[in-house]
């Protein structure tokens, strides 16, 4: 039988089939000589060999001929027993052991990430949807978690992502990836090729989640190929989020002074840069990553394909008329009726083709991506899990526009230009 675990040192634990493209793309950067925070990979078989050890694939079996309501109280048992049911011997061993090899201080919060089968791939990233925990400490946490990530495969968000492209849950499978926690001064994301060809990279204070769920907007450097600096733009980085043993992930104030202060130098953007063209090289098509800095420099987080198709032609009737300007999301143009939200209670409003306007540009907003022509958000960036799920369906957005919720009247006609970040708008109808 092939092994449970694999350091992310060892070869095979670059296979996406064992392992998922997660953990498998994280191997792949730290084989490459990129910089990547040690660890190993849990195979898709343990969470196989849990299904098994708990009868759960007679469950699984009767989910094709189940209709609405049943499927609903099967897909429910699935992940409760999957969460609480204990973890085998032959498993929990094998994983304790490696966790203690992990890291040469014991109090060193690591992070758990889930890598099923079926993510990280080129139209279909699942940014956001499954679960990742920080800051972990102690044998029962750990466990907790991995028992976490597992069920996650079958929460309602990740089978209504699963639903909407054609996957079925029980054709794929969960790996993990278990790493250190990166001490982080800054972190972010990049963008290799948009579809003006330039990169984008993204960075904020702390840990890169507060970028991810779309509750700051970064700083923004663009950069041609040749890694020259074409443009900077300072964020409204207002918090940060920070990660300690035993308490977890906690967000806190960033001073005026380090509010109006880049995160990257010149240097460290050309740095970053050449990380990123080396991703895109590895896996040979243009790719996103995610970052994190720490005192002894930058450490690749993730890799993941990126969609960069163009679609829809502009309407040349919006040309002239004047707009502002945010972070774009790197794809498309479209027109349609702004439905302005303040809160998720709201999103019962949105039509078939409007054109969505929010604060913050959190992946639980992608249950609605299907229906909506465009997308606008007050914070997040061109990184955003958010944006990564609006690329990968062709739909429009620009992140990071000031006030768009107050400036941007309910009902009225809106243009969203997701190559250029720029959004306009006439009167309601």
């Amino acid at each position: 039988m092939r092994k449970l675990v694999l350091s992310l040192n060892d070869k095979e634990a670059a296979n996406a089939e064992l392992f998922g493209p997660k953990a498998a793309n994280q191997a792949a950067l730290g084989l490459a000589g990129l910089p990547i925070p040690n660890g190993f990979c849990v195979s898709a078989e343990a969470y196989r060999m849990q299904l098994r050890k708990n009868n759960l694939l007679e469950l699984i079996n009767k989910l094709p001929q189940a209709d609405l309501m049943e499927s609903r109280l099967l897909t429910n048992e699935i992940r409760m027993s999957l969460f609480d049911s204990p973890i085998p011997e032959e498993i929990s061993d094998v994983l304790l052991k490696s966790r203690e090899g992990l890291c040469d201080n014991v109090n060193t919060p690591i992070v758990v990430r889930s890598s099923a089968l079926v993510e990280d791939r080129e139209g279909s990233s699942f940014a956001g949807q499954f679960e990742s925990f920080l800051g972990l400490s102690g044998e029962k946490e750990f466990l907790t978690a991995i028992r976490a990530c597992w069920a996650a495969l079958w929460s309602v968000r990740a089978l209504r992502y699963m639903g909407s492209h054609q996957i079925d849950p029980s054709s794929t499978a969960m790996g993990l990836l278990v790493q250190p926690l990166v001490n982080a001064i800054s972190s972010g994301g990049g963008l290799s090729k948009t579809v003006n060809g330039e990169m984008i990279l993204s960075a904020t204070w702390g840990l890169g989640e507060a970028i991810a769920q779309g509750e700051v907007v970064p700083d923004r450097y663009e950069l041609d190929s040749d890694l020259n600096i074409l443009h900077v733009e300072m964020g409204r980085k207002t918090h940060k989020v920070g990660c300690h043993l035993h308490d977890g992930e906690a967000s806190s104030v960033v001073s005026k002074d380090d509010r109006k202060k880049r995160c990257l130098s010149d240097d460290q953007v050309r740095e970053l840069g050449a990380f990123l063209q080396r991703g895109e090289d590895l896996i040979g098509m243009p790719a996103e990553i995610e970052w994190a800095c720490d005192k002894e420099g930058f450490k690749m987080l993730q890799v993941r394909p990126l969609n960069t198709t163009e679609i829809n032609e502009k309407d040349e009737v919006w040309a002239n008329h004047p707009g502002v300007s945010g972070h774009p999301g790197g794809i498309g143009w479209a027109s349609g009726k702004a439905c302005v939200i303040n809160c998720e209670c709201e999103l019962n409003r949105v039509a078939p083709g409007d054109i969505l306007v929010t604060q913050v540009a959190g992946p639980s907003i992608s249950q609605i991506l299907p229906m909506v022509a465009g997308v606008v958000t007050e914070l997040g960036g061109s990184t955003s899990h958010l944006a990564s799920l609006a690329r990968e369906r062709g739909i429009p957005m620009v992140l990071g526009v000031l006030d768009a919720t107050q400036n941007i009247p309910d009902g009225s006609n809106v243009a969203v230009d997701g190559v250029t970040g720029t959004v306009k708008w006439l009167g309601t109808n």
